[in-house]
């Protein structure tokens, strides 16, 4: 069909819509990009559920070989951008009533316009999410994310992965809702660490101050539409590795099935072939973080 030049108005006006109504979405979410070319662009192997279910293809070869200079421990210099180390990131211990926290924080002290907290898995500590390199970058990723748009990380030392934990971090919750007036905050817990993160969701003080969670590579609670952060009804992402050895797939994904088929706001992502730590590594935050935001935007 040939074109005449008639409507090539209609067409630049059409082109103008388009990348307005683009640009009307960015700006709607929390998190403007941030290497989104190295850490966004996942190849979708299946997807079900109308798109609140998706198989991502991981390979090991590409993905840790082909992203680091030292495999598993050195990431390429191309997807860190180290300058927010210096400019915002500082290791400290809150005393916050009886609990004493340490933590690595990024980003301001008070006033932020969120908070997104990381809780690690056994043998961890704060040095774990906070470090640039490992993970091929990805906590880089997320300290950069949440400094440029006005917010605060904070990677916790969890002493225990029993009640005296989950009474640590719902002190932190409590004193970064308190210190930014309010603003949304973001619970993420990996492996052991998301012991935490279910605790969490039975306490009730805890729960009026999350906006979401985010479990990446975690064990199920058969108890979790018993708690007070189900009746919430507040937007749960479940990350896994296809081959995890630790804590099965299956499990998250029958408990994302059973919670998708009650109309609760939940997503699953599935790594194919990936393993325990997939997760931390190719978990794209920017997504996440942002469906957790605002859900119905997407």
């Amino acid at each position: 069909m040939r074109m005449s030049t008639a409507h090539l108005p209609i067409l630049a006006a059409i082109s103008s819509f388009l990348l307005l109504a683009a640009a009307s979405s960015a700006d709607a979410e929390m998190l403007k990009p941030f290497k989104d070319e190295l850490f966004s662009n996942q190849t979708v192997l299946e997807s079900h559920d109308n798109g609140a279910f998706q198989t991502i293809d991981y390979q090991e070869m590409r993905d840790i070989n082909g992203r680091d200079q030292i495999p598993e421990k050195r990431v390429k210099p191309a997807y860190v951008d180290t300058g927010v180390r210096w400019k915002a990131q500082e290791d400290e211990t809150l005393q916050l009533g009886d609990h004493k926290v340490d933590v690595t924080r990024i980003g301001p002290a008070s006033k932020q316009a969120f908070t997104v907290i990381f809780i690690h898995g056994r043998g961890g500590d704060r040095r774990l999410g906070s470090n640039d390199y490992t993970f091929g970058g990805n906590f880089n990723r997320l300290k950069n994310l949440a400094y440029a748009n006005g917010g605060t990380y904070y990677a916790p030392s969890v002493k225990s992965f029993d009640s005296n934990g989950v009474a640590d971090i719902a002190a932190l919750i409590r004193y970064s809702s308190e210190q930014s007036g309010g603003k949304p905050v973001i619970l993420t817990c990996a492996s052991m660490g998301s012991f935490i993160c279910w605790g969490i969701t039975r306490d009730a003080e805890s729960v009026k101050r999350l906006k979401g969670m985010a479990i990446l590579s975690g064990v199920t609670d058969p108890d979790f539409t018993k708690s007070a952060f189900y009746k919430a009804k507040l937007p749960l992402w479940f990350t896994h590795g296809s081959k995890d050895p630790v804590y099965a797939a299956a499990d998250q994904q029958a408990l994302f099935e059973k919670l998708y088929k009650a109309h609760y706001p939940t997503r699953f992502t599935l790594f194919e072939t990936g393993n325990h730590g997939t997760p931390v590594r190719m978990t794209d935050w920017r997504r996440v973080l942002n469906w957790i935001a605002d859900p119905q935007a997407s």
